[in-house]
Order: C-alpha cells, then sequence, then structure tokens
C-alpha cells in the first residue's frame, strides 16, 4: 500500500461522510437561522421554540435522505470489499 493510495482513500471516506451528513446538518442550520429570525422579530426567547423544531427538521431530513445515504454507504462499502485484495497486496 503506498501513501498515495492511503491519502486517496481516506479522502474519499471523508468526501462521502461529509455528503451524507450534509442535508441532515443542512436542515437543521435553516430551520435555525428561520426560529432566530422569528424569535428576533417577536423578542421571544424561549429555548424550546429552538430545539424542538430543530429536531423536528433533522428527523424529516433523515426520513427523506435516508434511501440516497444508504445507497450511497452501501457503494462505498462494496467497492471497498471488491477492492479488498488489490488493497492489501
Amino acid at each position: 500500500m503506498s501513501v498515495e493510495f492511503v491519502t486517496g482513500f481516506f479522502l474519499e471516506a471523508i468526501k462521502i461522510t461529509v455528503l451524507l451528513s450534509a442535508p441532515v446538518l443542512l436542515s437543521g442550520l435553516l430551520v435555525g437561522i428561520l426560529v432566530s429570525i422569528f424569535q428576533a422579530a417577536t423578542s421571544i426567547n424561549e429555548m424550546t421554540m429552538t430545539f424542538i423544531p430543530k429536531m423536528l427538521a433533522v428527523a424529516i431530513a433523515l426520513v427523506l435522505f435516508f434511501p440516497w445515504m444508504m445507497q450511497t454507504m452501501v457503494e462505498f462499502t462494496e467497492n471497498l470489499l471488491k477492492n479488498l485484495p488489490a488493497f492489501i497486496g
């Protein structure tokens, strides 16, 4: 195994990790910004008002994006297992 191979493998793994986490994180961020704008406009400072909508947005994003996320993880794992003999040798 060369240094280039290991570096490339870890870069691919990090890229997939960021790609898989992006929809969930972005939905939480978007809802958090919207709730913050609403709170600033109405001067309501309730902590549950930020927590519950963000949790619902994350849950909805997981439900919507889970098939794609699972397919991406399966493809990465299949590629890893198919090429395992080449990685060892």
